[in-house]
């Protein structure tokens, strides 16, 4: 039997390319996070630099032989943590599998790459 109305399109959404993959947002099903909506706020941090300029108002007076991540990245991934309702760092070992997260410090790390 042939359903009684037709099927709806399905929604999509484009993001940005990161290293060349699509990201798309879909109602599919999939890898599933609760947290999409920081690829928002990554994209709209990207645009403005909001925690770049944090980032430079701080001396990284590590050794920088020793160093994986700039204060610019350890920022953004603390202050995003924040803005997704984590408030405390050990959150951040569970948060680190989190595939929206992912995306938008990924897209910070291209941001650097490309300057």
């Amino acid at each position: 039997m042939s359903p009684s109305h037709p099927r709806t399109p399905r929604q999509v959404i484009n993001f940005s390319k990161q290293k060349g993959k699509e990201i798309i947002a879909n109602f599919d099903g999939g890898l599933i996070t609760s947290d999409a909506g920081i690829v928002w706020i990554a994209e709209l941090d990207k645009k403005l630099g909001i925690t770049e300029k944090f980032g430079n108002c701080f001396q990284d007076h590590r050794h920088q032989s020793y160093v994986d991540h700039s204060v610019h990245e350890l920022l953004a991934q603390r202050l995003y943590g924040i803005f997704l309702g984590y408030e405390d760092v050990n959150d951040h070992d569970k948060l680190r599998h989190d595939p929206a997260l992912k995306i938008a410090l990924e897209s910070l790390m291209n941001l650097k790459i490309k300057r």
